[in-house]
């Protein structure tokens, strides 16, 4: 089970890049995506609806309290970030676990977040989240 934790989405701003975020996902191999940050139902539907015309199983859920969220799972915990390690040199081991939470950031990425989990890079220079995500998710499902 591979489920994304989307932080910090604010609507109006992020309404794409989040929506990308799902869609990224769950076209990738993922099981579910959850948001935090503000709510936004209308971004969060249209996830929805590009997943029942698809018929392919896939959650999309919103956790007010992130820290919660990520503190209470249980798996093996990976945050994608520029200031990470290479994720090549994990991948390997991660296919090996059943359980995986993938973080992407959205606005500022609280520092708490490089304690909680294992920080990867998809390399080390600024890119898209969305980017990181589709290129660790091909990489972990291939």
């Amino acid at each position: 089970m591979i489920t994304v934790l989307r932080l910090g989405h604010r609507p109006g701003r992020d309404a794409r890049i989040s929506t990308h975020v799902g869609l990224v996902a769950r076209a990738f191999g993922a099981d579910a995506v959850t948001y935090s940050g503000l709510r936004d139902a209308k971004m969060m539907d249209s996830v929805r609806k590009v997943t029942e015309r698809s018929k392919m199983p896939f959650d999309v859920s919103y956790e007010k309290n992130w820290k919660k969220f990520v503190e209470s799972f249980d798996g093996t915990k990976v945050h994608l970030t520029m200031y990470g390690e290479p994720f090549e040199g994990k991948i390997k081991e991660l296919k090996t676990k059943n359980n995986i939470l993938v973080i992407v950031g959205g606005e500022k990425v609280p520092g708490e977040i490089y304690g909680l989990a294992t920080n990867l890079s998809v390399t080390n220079e600024p890119h898209s989240e969305v980017a990181a995500l589709a290129v660790f998710l091909w990489e972990l499902n291939n």
